[in-house]
C-alpha cells in the first residue's frame, strides 16, 4: 500500500511563495496521474491540480491557474507544487494524492496523508 508524505507548508504573507512536496512510499506512482488537493476549515477538500504520468501534460482549478504549478519527479517518486502569488483564500491542509486517469478530480487511494497547513496572512 502506497504511503503519501505532505511537506513544505506554513505561514507566508498574501503575495508570497511555497514550494509543497509529496513522497510516495510503498510503491512507485510513475504509473499513476497524480494531484494535489486542499481543504479549508469547515469546507469539504477539493482538487487543485494534477501532472500526467509523464509529467508532460497538467491541468488546474480556475482559481490557481496562472499561480500554481504542479510538477514530479518520477525518480524520486515526488510530486510539488509551486504555489506564487499567494491569496488568504489559498489558506488550507494540502493534500496529495493519485487519480484515476486524466481528467479526473477525484482522489484514488483510500488512504490520505497527514497533509501540510498553509497559512496565507493579509
Amino acid at each position: 500500500q502506497v504511503q503519501l508524505v505532505e511537506s513544505g507548508g506554513g505561514l507566508v504573507q498574501a503575495g508570497g511563495s511555497l514550494r509543497l512536496s509529496c513522497a510516495a512510499s510503498g510503491r512507485t506512482v510513475s504509473n499513476n496521474v497524480m494531484a494535489w488537493f486542499r481543504q479549508a476549515r469547515g469546507k469539504e477538500r477539493e482538487f487543485v491540480a494534477a501532472v500526467s504520468k509523464s509529467g508532460v501534460r497538467t491541468y488546474y482549478t480556475d482559481s490557481v491557474k496562472g499561480r500554481f504549478t504542479i510538477s514530479r519527479d518520477n525518480a524520486k517518486n515526488t510530486v510539488n507544487l509551486q504555489m506564487n502569488s499567494l491569496k488568504p483564500e489559498d489558506t488550507a491542509v494540502y493534500y496529495c494524492n493519485a487519480l484515476s486517469e486524466y481528467g479526473s478530480r477525484v482522489g484514488l487511494f483510500d488512504a490520505w496523508g497527514q497533509g501540510t497547513q498553509v497559512t496565507v496572512s493579509s
